[in-house]
C-alpha cells in the first residue's frame, strides 16, 4: 500500500486544531457527542487522500483489532453490494463520475445508507483516528458555496451572526489539494469516491 503523503499529519491537525476552535466558540450551540450518528447516514464523497487514509486506518485496525476490522469490512461489502446498482460512477473502481448528470444524480444517492465505518452497536466510528474531513469538519458552521452550513440539530434558536461567530476554516491554505497532487496516479486513481468504496474496492489489498 503506498504511503500517505508526509503533509497528511499536518493537514489532520490543522482541521483538527480548527475544529477545537470552533468547537470553544459554538458553547452549548454544539450538541456533537459521542453516540450521535445522525452524520453518519448518507453517503458523501470524499477524495483520493481520504480514502487513502481510510485505507491505511483500516490496515492498523486489521492489525490491532482483527475481528473489529472484519466487521467493518463486511458492513463495507455489504453497503457497496446495496449501492452499486444506482452508483454515479463505476462500480468497479468506486470512482465517481464527475459529469453534470451524475453529479445531479447523486445528489439523491444513498440518502438513508449508514457509514460502514460506524458502530451500530455502540454508535461509534471504528475508523475515527482515520475519518475524512467532511467527517472532521461536521458540526460547526462550515462554509459551502451557498452560505454557512451546519448540522441541523446544532445552533437551533442562533442567529446569523452568532452562527457567522462560531464558523470553521476547514482548509484555508488548500493543502489537501496539494497533497493530492502528490499522489501516483495508479494509487486510488485520483478521483472522488464513498467510503464504502474506498475500504473494499481500492482496499489496502487491491492497491497497487
Amino acid at each position: 500500500m503506498h504511503p500517505l503523503p508526509s503533509g497528511d499529519q499536518k493537514l489532520v491537525q490543522i482541521v483538527d486544531a480548527a475544529l477545537a476552535d470552533a468547537t470553544r466558540r459554538s458553547g452549548h450551540w454544539l450538541v456533537c457527542r459521542p453516540g450521535c450518528t445522525q452524520c453518519c447516514v448518507g453517503v458523501f464523497s470524499i477524495s483520493p487522500l481520504d480514502a487513502l487514509r481510510l485505507q491505511h486506518g483500516l490496515a492498523e485496525l486489521e492489525l490491532n483489532e482483527a475481528e473489529r476490522a472484519t466487521r467493518v469490512r463486511t458492513r463495507a461489502e455489504e453497503s457497496v453490494a446495496r449501492l452499486a446498482p444506482g452508483f454515479p460512477g463505476d462500480p468497479k473502481t468506486g470512482i465517481l463520475f464527475q459529469d453534470e448528470a451524475s453529479q445531479a444524480a447523486f445528489e439523491g444517492f444513498g440518502n438513508e445508507e449508514t457509514c460502514p465505518a460506524l458502530d451500530p452497536e455502540t454508535g461509534l466510528c471504528d475508523l475515527y483516528p482515520a475519518r475524512p474531513l467532511t467527517c472532521r469538519a461536521f458540526g460547526p458552521p462550515v462554509e459551502t458555496g451557498d452560505g454557512l452550513g451546519v448540522c441541523e440539530l446544532c445552533f437551533r434558536g442562533a442567529s446569523d451572526d452568532q452562527i457567522a461567530a462560531c464558523e470553521m476554516p476547514v482548509d484555508p491554505d488548500n493543502l489537501e489539494q496539494k497533497l493530492i497532487a502528490e499522489l501516483p496516479e495508479n494509487v486510488v486513481t485520483l478521483g472522488d469516491t464513498i467510503v464504502a468504496f474506498a475500504l473494499v474496492t481500492i482496499s489496502p489489498q487491491k492497491t497497487p
